[in-house]
């Protein structure tokens, strides 16, 4: 099989090399700051790596909070990098453009699992099951993206991220980043070039078809804030609840994504002015990075 030419890179926080703390994914903390140039810089030697192994373009997606985290100039200048949400065919990308593969980097595991800052769109949902098993987020983009046939090639994260994907997902690459360790004893960099190695070799290599899972889906959403909470939310988008938990009935996984998102971001009122809160979010993500930016001590 030929080594797919254009490339898309979804990056978030959790799972990338700077991020040991729940702080350092939060919004405008030091922490987070410093967790936005490691991720970054996690970002470019997997950009430079699939550049030596074939790619020829690369659309690298900030996915984390407000989709502003990665600093554009610690990225290889050869990659293009996205900031913010977009509406379109795929949720929060919009136009998936010529992309044949996907590349994960810095996941975190699923709501409901032990992994690293687990969590599945919010952590106001302390559990989520489809068909019977635990839904991560890189499940929910790579079916996002597999009907548009692009293969889900490779994903980074915790160990229980990697797990869950490799389950999920057939014929997925994956690289564990371990955090119970201490993070004085973690070599950054003999990560990053093993994150790179990894990432080259899976795009040599894997022959991972487009995720398109089939059927009928059934999702139980358990709410940390309770039975209020989730027959609050189910009325207000006419689903069917039981104690804590929401329960969504979707024909497919194109369905029950789009559900979650208006269960996790939205109301009903808010679905017709869409455009002006995205671009209301994009304003104060750019904000944030260029705070980040100024930060003594994030140009390290």
């Amino acid at each position: 099989m030929a080594v797919p030419a254009h490339l898309l890179l979804i990056a978030d926080i959790e799972g990338s090399s700077g991020c040991w703390e729940r702080s350092a994914s939060q919004f405008l903390t030091r922490e987070w700051a410093t967790a936005c140039a490691e991720m970054s810089r996690d970002v470019d030697a997997v950009v430079k790596a699939l550049f030596d192994a074939g790619a020829s373009t690369i659309t690298v997606k900030d996915f984390h909070r407000t989709g502003y985290n990665i600093i554009p100039e610690l990225v290889d200048p050869r990659a293009r990098v996205v900031h913010g949400y977009r509406r379109g065919a795929v949720p929060g990308i919009g136009d998936p453009g010529r992309a044949e593969a996907c590349f994960m980097i810095g996941m975190h595991a699923a709501s409901g699992s032990d992994g690293f800052l687990a969590h599945t769109l919010t952590s106001r949902l302390s559990r989520i099951e489809a068909n019977g098993r635990l839904l991560s987020e890189a499940e929910l983009f790579a079916s996002s993206l597999g009907r548009f046939g692009i293969r889900p090639l490779f994903l980074s994260g915790c160990p229980v991220a990697c797990r869950e994907a490799a389950h999920a997902i057939p014929g997925i690459h994956t690289c564990e980043l371990e955090k119970n360790n201490p993070r004085e004893s973690f070599n950054v960099d003999a990560w990053r070039s093993r994150l790179a190695q990894s990432a080259g070799e899976a795009l040599r290599r894997s022959s991972a078809p487009p995720y398109q899972p089939q059927g009928h889906w059934r999702a139980v959403l358990a709410l940390r804030d309770g039975m209020l909470a989730a027959r609050r939310i189910a009325r207000r988008w006419g689903l069917d609840w039981s104690g804590d938990s929401i329960i969504i009935n979707a024909e497919d996984m194109e369905g029950l994504y789009l559900m979650l998102i208006r269960i996790c971001y939205l109301t009903p009122a808010m679905e017709p002015a869409l455009p002006a809160v995205l671009a209301l979010y994009r304003l104060a993500g750019w904000a944030g990075l260029l705070w980040a930016r100024r930060v003594q001590d994030f140009n390290h």
